[in-house]
């Protein structure tokens, strides 16, 4: 047996052996596949303008000649806690069409046709099934919007986050031409209020669904209507772009709202002037049984529910009366659920700018 001997007493606490990028938690082959997995995706949803797409440092989209002032649209967001509920059900095939649904719709009111879509995805570990089941999903929320998921980051950040959890967001650019923006100027008493139907609660409200899954231990594997519970709760934002862009061309649209956090009640004064008021007759849809389900779970009172949730309705449409018809023909052709469900008021004093009857 030898004796150690050292001239420097904090020597045997001192590295001795090599360390990797993969001894610290990245691991840059795994994502290398990942971006290798991507492509294929990306291929699907490309459009001619796109130059360079996925794996180069910055992604290349040409516009098109076919305008003459063209403004460019941009919206961000995430699916926050939504996330959560995909973490718990190990479900990640469809959690990133909510992601692009929530960018595409809130550039749509403005009148823009989608162009593009960047991804971020960030986890401790990367797990290249996940990442993937994720990112089909972006690519699937792009083919509906008509747009290209141009890149994206991913990002391996080891001891951020939770085992088996990544967070997700995203931003979407469009397209208008400057004379053709939409902006609720010429919203003006008489006009009709055309909502269009939700696939059920989009990704806003999930933290109140949380707390009423948590507080009253519900089995989110029960029936609920002939489908398991999580299929409901989880089912992905309705994307409302081609069909509200296919509409753009065959009436003149004065107001567009995405009714995401705050419900109807707080998205659609964003596009009213000052002057008027939207009366909404809450009778002429029907509130889907999900959200008669969550009122009763968690005994939520209906201001709550309206603030909270878009209780059915997830974009609104405000076009002149006469036009209405010729509006809601051409969204149910789109295969839209839709409903007229109340018009414009001239506002007087002290009015909310919603009223819900």
């Amino acid at each position: 047996m030898t004796a150690h001997h050292s001239d420097d007493n904090s020597s045997s606490h001192k590295l001795t052996t090599s360390l990797s990028y993969r001894d610290a938690g990245v691991n840059i082959d795994a994502g290398n596949d990942l971006v290798q997995a991507i492509k294929p995706l990306a291929k699907r949803t490309q459009r001619p303008e796109v130059l360079a797409g996925i794996g180069g440092f910055g992604a290349l989209f040409e516009l098109s000649g076919k305008y003459r002032n063209p403004v460019l649209v941009s919206g961000t967001d995430g699916v926050g806690t939504k996330l959560k509920l995909a973490f718990q059900l190990h479900r990640h095939d469809t959690i990133g069409i909510d992601l692009v649904a929530m960018s595409v719709n809130d550039i749509l009111v403005s009148g823009a046709e989608p162009l593009f879509f960047l991804d971020y995805y960030a986890c401790g570990k990367l797990d290249t099934d996940i990442a993937s089941a994720v990112v089909s999903g972006v690519a699937e929320g792009c083919e509906q919007a008509g747009c290209a998921l141009i890149g994206g980051e991913t990002a391996e950040m080891p001891g951020m986050y939770p085992v088996g959890e990544y967070d997700l967001a995203g931003f979407a650019v469009g397209i208008v031409e400057k004379d053709k923006i939409i902006n609720g100027s010429d919203i003006q008493a008489g006009d009709a209020v055309i909502g269009l139907a939700s696939s059920g609660a989009h990704a806003n409200g999930y933290s109140l669904i949380r707390k009423i899954i948590a507080t009253n231990h519900i089995d989110l594997s029960q029936d609920f209507q002939g489908k398991p519970l999580s299929d409901i709760i989880l089912a992905p934002t309705k994307i409302y772009a081609k069909p509200v862009l296919s509409l753009m061309k065959q009436v003149s649209i004065k107001g567009l709202a995405h009714i995401t956090g705050g419900g109807l009640t707080e998205n659609l004064p964003r596009i009213l002037p000052a002057h008027t008021t939207a009366e909404l007759n809450t009778n002429a849809w029907d509130l889907p049984i999900l959200f008669d389900w969550l009122q009763q779970q968690g005994h939520i009172s209906d201001d709550e529910m309206f603030r909270v949730f878009n209780c059915g309705i997830g974009m609104v449409v405000v076009v002149a009366a006469d036009q209405a018809d010729k509006a809601i023909q051409s969204l149910q052709h789109a295969g839209e659920t839709v409903f007229l469900i109340g018009k414009i008021k001239q506002r007087t004093p002290n009015q909310p700018a919603v009223i819900l009857k």
